[in-house]
């Protein structure tokens, strides 16, 4: 509906009937759609993400609707939603798995609950196939969230190749596009619905299971107000509909692991054998050198951009620095930039340009490594897409061009650098490492070698990749988080306002609650029991009617 709001015309939604009516009401001005945007199950799951992200339920539709295309909307689409028509399936990779019969028992006779599903890498797609051919087989619709949209990810062929038109794509697209498959999608048109990460609101009649790909993946988490995370929103729907929920990935995030939820895997060991050397300069580590030499088709991974970081300047022998904000500078593409402000590299002392550089980086290693391999050594630059090497192809990349392409079968896989990770900041940069490693590292199935370069062979999280399973990583995980404060499961909230509000937070007895100050503002990061977080809302929606709270940001990335 169009609705008079401050003097201007707004988009509205009309939620239901009410006896609570005002005494002075203005009217409608008019029908904006004829369409329902959501049903009470729709409803219920905004109003849920409402009140675990302390987000207005507004804020919350507006997310969960595509922008509308008045264009496509016509009676034809409007169309109460078809039966899924059921279909016999043969036996997949999951039957044979630990669990897996049960698993694929629990989605075909709708059972509800939440399974994790640890596939081998080569399976990471036909095993998401095989559960949602069981979910169909029943005959309800199956939900796919995977966490990128470009390029398209393997499990998202996977699925189209294997249900064809009853597989819609919510993924890339045109504004109107985007708005035909919805409306489609809520017509009942598609049995089999794939799609990035606000397609977990998608309206999806008859919904029977949910996966969530890569659910361990950082792009799950949503950057815009309101802050949700895929993973949990697709839990909370399961939950509201009885719908069978399925969190996927090689490495499971530490938020699914305490959740305890019964894990399906591979009977036997499906992880290639990871060999542990010491880091060499710039990365050539001498057994690298060498698996180098006879590879013909592989990727190494570096966590540095560029070329190098400039160390001194030539000409007065001062340290390197920006000369506006004092950052680092690095080398790339034959500039010398500031990492911080983007700045030209200017020496802070003497603002000269030239600088003696510590070497190490994408470039660098695409360099030494050209002179090594009896292939061609190729770096992934800057706004080329991410894709797979080919046949007679090495190539250096980063963790943007780690994503989902399927089955690898590369001859070598090498971490370098990995022990960078430690130094990061964040408290969950560690496992945005094991993450994107675990990921890389599986292209080398089924018969590569994969090379990690670490001083620590003994870490957790280098042991996950040696093992092929983060149980390890995750226990120290949970004892370093709550160490710092922000346990595993907890939510957490960064709270902007002005004087009295850290006061204010305190009186929730929090679990961790920190303060500082900046331009005027006070700033809380402040962890929470997940049972506590109706009470903060309430607490931050009056703070906020006084004026001492103008900010709040569920989930930030730490």
């Amino acid at each position: 509906m169009r609705v008079p709001f401050h003097g201007r015309a707004v988009r509205g939604w009309v939620l239901g009937p009410t006896d609570d009516v005002p005494s002075k009401m203005l009217p409608v001005r008019s029908l904006a759609s004829p369409t329902a945007w959501f049903d009470e199950h729709g409803l219920e799951l905004c109003r849920w993400v409402s009140e675990r992200y302390v987000a207005p339920l507004a804020a919350v539709l507006e997310r969960a609707t595509p922008p509308r295309v008045a264009g496509e909307e016509g009676p034809d689409r409007l169309a109460a939603a078809r039966s899924v028509v059921a279909c016999a399936t043969a036996p997949g990779v999951v039957a044979s798995y630990r669990s897996g019969d049960e698993m694929l028992a629990a989605v075909g006779g709708h059972e509800g609950g939440a399974w994790v599903l640890r596939p081998a890498p080569e399976h990471e797609g036909p095993a998401v196939v095989d559960a949602v051919a069981a979910c169909v087989a029943s005959g309800w619709r199956a939900l796919v969230i995977v966490p990128e949209a470009a390029p398209v990810p393997g499990t998202a062929r996977d699925i189209v190749e294997a249900f064809g038109d009853r597989a819609a794509m919510l993924l890339a697209g045109s504004k109107r596009a985007r708005f035909r498959t919805w409306l489609d999608v809520q017509a009942g048109h598609h049995d089999v619905i794939v799609g990035s990460r606000p397609s977990v609101f998608a309206p999806v009649p008859a919904l029977g299971l949910i996966v969530v790909g890569r659910e361990s993946h950082a792009a799950l988490r949503e950057d815009r107000a309101p802050y949700y995370h895929a993973r949990d929103v697709a839990l909370a729907r399961g939950a509201i509909e009885g719908a069978v929920v399925v969190l996927s990935a090689l490495a499971p995030s530490s938020e699914t692991a305490a959740m305890s939820l019964p894990t399906v895997s591979p009977k036997r060991r499906s992880w290639v054998p990871v060999e542990l050397v010491a880091p060499g300069a710039e990365g050539r580590a001498p057994r690298l050198v060498r698996a180098l030499r006879s590879a013909s088709r592989g990727f190494l991974f570096s966590p540095l951009p560029g070329y190098g970081i400039a160390a001194v300047c030539r000409a007065c022998g001062q340290p390197a620095a920006c000369a506006s904000c004092g950052g680092a500078l690095r080398s790339s593409d034959g500039s010398v930039r500031c990492v911080v402000c983007g700045a030209a590299g200017r020496c802070r002392s003497c603002g000269a340009s030239d600088f003696g550089l510590r070497r190490g980086g994408e470039e660098r290693v695409e360099e030494w490594a050209s002179r090594v391999s009896p292939v061609p050594v190729r770096r992934v630059a800057d706004g080329d897409p991410p894709r797979l090497p080919v046949d007679g192809e090495v190539l250096v990349g980063g963790p943007d061009d780690v994503r989902d392409f399927g089955a690898g079968g590369l001859d070598l896989v090498a971490i370098l650098d990995a022990d960078l990770a430690g130094r990061r900041p964040g408290l969950t940069a560690r496992e945005r490492a094991v993450t994107t490693w675990t990921e890389a590292i599986a292209w080398a199935r089924p018969a590569g070698r994969a090379i990690v370069q670490t001083a620590h062979p003994n870490d957790p999280a280098i042991q996950s990749l040696v093992l092929g399973d983060p149980a390890r990583f995750h226990r120290d995980e949970r004892s370093r988080r709550a160490d710092a404060g922000f346990p595993v499961g907890s939510a957490v909230f960064r709270v902007v306002g002005g004087p009295g509000l850290a006061e204010a937070l305190a009186g929730l007895e929090p679990i961790t609650l920190l303060t500082s100050s900046a331009e005027g503002q006070t700033v809380c990061l402040l962890a929470l029991d997940p049972g506590d977080v109706p009470a903060f809302g309430r607490a931050a929606r009056d703070l906020a009617g006084r004026d001492v709270l103008t900010r709040v940001e569920a989930e930030p990335h730490l």
